[in-house]
């Protein structure tokens, strides 16, 4: 019951952060924000962090064989462009629990920027190795 609570106090505090959709964006200026996110991930494999290569429409906590925490695994989120922007724009509060201790991407044409080139990313050769 108590994790039920929990969840559902997740998924109200995650949609509370709705925004308008994300502006569409820019791949090639988005690999330069992608530099930021390289320190912890990869495209087409797991570090500290989960591989990137199908991130968009993915449901979060899914990359079998990767130690998410329970609040990522426990989310319910499906990695839309929305949901990505609500969450890179503060990781910790759209996802309290969440072990990606990042502060987030405050600038909206970066993360737009950002989820161009992750969509773009998960349908090259890279990640269909």
């Amino acid at each position: 019951m108590r994790r039920a609570f929990a969840r559902a106090l997740g998924l109200m505090a995650f949609a509370a952060t709705a925004t308008a959709a994300p502006a569409q964006g820019d791949p090639a200026a988005g690999a330069v924000v992608y530099e930021r996110c390289a320190a912890c991930h990869a495209l087409a494999y797991d570090r500290t962090g989960p591989r990137h290569c199908g991130v968009v429409g993915r449901r979060a906590g899914s990359v079998a064989g990767f130690a998410y925490s329970e609040a990522m695994r426990r989310s319910g989120i499906v990695w839309t462009r929305e949901a990505l922007d609500r969450f890179l724009t503060d990781p910790l509060r759209a996802v309290p629990g969440t072990a990606m201790g990042y502060a987030g991407i405050p600038d909206a044409k970066e993360r737009a920027d950002l989820i161009a080139y992750l969509a773009q990313a998960g349908r090259s050769a890279a990640c269909k190795r």
